[in-house]
C-alpha cells in the first residue's frame, strides 16, 4: 500500500493554503442562492488616498484653480454634471450613470480628528472606529456576526476578491473570505498530483494536523469545477476590460449572476498615493475604475439585477487643497464617495461643494461622517442592525 508521509504531503503548497480559505466557501455554492430582491453591496477601496478634488472637481471656484496651478483640471475638459461640480475627464462613463439616475456623489466624507497615515486612517475606514479607538474586528465582519448566527456557511456571505482579507472583512466569530480568480483554482485543482494524493492515506508522523490539511484539499478538489463552471456562466460573451480592476468586476459579477447568497463583495484598485507627478497616475486608475463600472453596470442590467447591487467607492483621505512642489498633493482629510446603483432613492450630487475658504491648517473639513453612510448602507440596503454593528446611532442618509 502507497503511504503519504508529512514531507511529501507537504507539497501540495500553494494550493493547500488556499484550500484552507475556500473550502466551506465552494461547499456552500451547492446552497441555495439569494432570493429575488435581495441586495448586493460592492466595496471599491481607492487604496493610497485619492484626491477628491480632482476626482469630483468644483470648476468654478476660483481658489481650486489658484491653488494647482498645474494640476487643476482645465474647465473645457471637465465632465459637468452641476453648474458647479464636474468629473475627472477619465470618468466621462460615469456620466452616463448620472444622466440615467444611476450615481449619486457625496462631497466631504470623513471623520472627527482625522488621521493623515495610511495604515491608521484606512483601520479607521474599515473597522469604523473613532480616530482615539482601536478595534480588532472590521465593519462587514461585524455585519456578519450579527447576521449569520445559525448559518450554515456564514462566511460564504462576504467575499473579498484578492489574495488576502482586509481587516474590513473580520470579525469577532466569522470572517468573509478571499479567492481572487475562481479559474486560478480550477486549473490548481486539476493537477494530477493532487488527485492522485487523495488515493493515498495520510501519515502524520510528525504530530501535525495533516488529516485537516488533507480533508481541507478533498472538499476544494470536489468545489473548484462547481465554483469554475458558475462564474464563467454568464460571461461567454461579456465584455470587460483587460485589467486587474476589469477582471475582478467580471468575477464579482459572475458570482451574483450564477445566484451565489453572497452579500458584500471587497475589491480594491490603487496606489492613489499621489505625492508625485499626480496627473498620468490618476488618469490611468480613472480609466481603469470607469471602464470596469461602465462594463459591470452593462453586464447587471443586460440580467436585470442593477437594481439590487450597489457599489461604493472610498478612499483612507483625501488630499491637501494646494499642489506640492511635485506636481502632486499630499495627505489630506475629508474626500468625496460614489454610490452606483439602479436602486437608488435619491440620484445626483448629494451635498454642497467642498469649502475651499474655510480649511482646517490647508485641509477640508469633514462634513459627513462616513460611519453615517455605513449605518445608511446596513439599515436599508442590508437589513442589518446597524446600531449594533457600529456601536452607536448615526443620522441616515437619503439615497436609498
Amino acid at each position: 500500500m502507497l503511504i503519504l508521509h508529512r514531507r511529501e504531503f507537504l507539497k501540495i503548497g500553494s494550493l493547500a493554503t488556499a484550500a484552507m480559505l475556500v473550502p466551506r466557501f465552494l461547499k456552500a455554492f451547492e446552497q441555495p442562492g439569494l432570493s429575488e430582491g435581495q441586495k448586493v453591496l460592492v466595496i471599491i477601496q481607492l487604496s493610497g488616498g485619492n484626491d477628491g478634488l480632482n476626482t469630483v472637481i468644483p470648476y468654478r471656484n476660483d481658489i481650486y484653480y489658484a491653488s494647482r496651478p498645474q494640476l487643476a483640471i482645465p474647465k473645457t475638459q471637465v465632465v459637468g454634471l452641476t453648474d458647479e461640480q464636474g468629473l475627472h475627464p477619465a470618468l466621462e462613463g460615469l456620466k452616463e450613470l448620472y444622466e440615467n439616475g444611476e450615481l449619486a456623489i457625496l462631497n466631504s466624507v470623513g471623520y472627527p480628528n482625522p488621521d493623515r497615515s495610511h495604515f491608521r486612517s484606512m483601520d479607521i475606514w474599515q473597522t469604523a472606529s473613532d480616530s482615539q479607538q482601536v478595534l480588532t474586528t472590521g465593519w462587514v465582519g461585524r455585519y456578519l456576526d450579527a447576521q449569520c448566527s445559525g448559518c450554515p456557511h456564514p462566511s460564504v456571505q462576504a467575499i473579498e476578491v484578492d489574495d488576502t482579507l482586509s481587516k474590513a472583512m473580520k470579525g469577532a466569530q466569522y470572517t468573509g473570505l478571499a479567492v481572487h480568480d475562481p479559474t486560478q483554482l480550477h486549473r490548481a485543482s486539476d493537477d494530477p498530483f493532487f488527485r492522485e494524493i487523495l488515493k493515498k492515506p495520510v501519515v502524520d508522523d510528525d504530530h501535525l494536523q495533516v488529516d485537516y490539511l488533507y480533508k481541507v484539499m478533498a472538499e476544494t478538489l470536489s468545489s473548484a469545477d462547481y465554483l469554475y463552471d458558475q462564474a464563467r456562466l454568464y460571461h461567454e460573451d461579456g465584455q470587460y476590460p483587460d485589467t486587474q480592476i476589469g477582471k475582478d468586476m467580471k468575477t464579482v459579477a459572475s458570482l451574483i449572476l450564477a445566484g451565489l447568497p453572497t452579500r458584500v463583495y471587497y475589491l480594491s484598485l490603487g496606489s492613489f498615493d499621489t505625492h508625485v507627478n499626480q496627473q498620468p497616475q490618476q488618469q490611468r486608475l480613472f480609466k481603469q475604475l470607469n471602464d470596469a463600472i461602465l462594463a459591470f453596470r452593462n453586464d447587471l442590467k443586460k440580467h436585470n439585477r442593477f437594481q439590487d447591487v450597489m457599489i461604493i467607492t472610498f478612499s483612507e483621505f483625501g488630499r491637501r487643497v494646494s499642489q506640492n512642489a511635485s506636481a502632486g498633493t499630499d495627505h489630506g482629510t475629508a474626500n468625496c464617495m460614489f454610490l452606483i446603483s439602479g436602486g437608488l432613492k435619491r440620484q445626483g450630487v448629494l451635498n454642497a461643494p467642498p469649502d475651499l475658504q474655510n480649511l482646517d491648517q490647508g485641509d477640508l473639513h469633514y462634513e459627513i461622517d462616513f460611519k453615517q453612510v455605513y449605518a445608511t448602507i446596513l439599515n436599508k440596503w442590508l437589513e442589518a442592525n446597524d446600531q449594533l454593528i457600529l456601536g452607536k446611532n448615526y443620522t441616515y442618509l437619503d439615497f436609498i
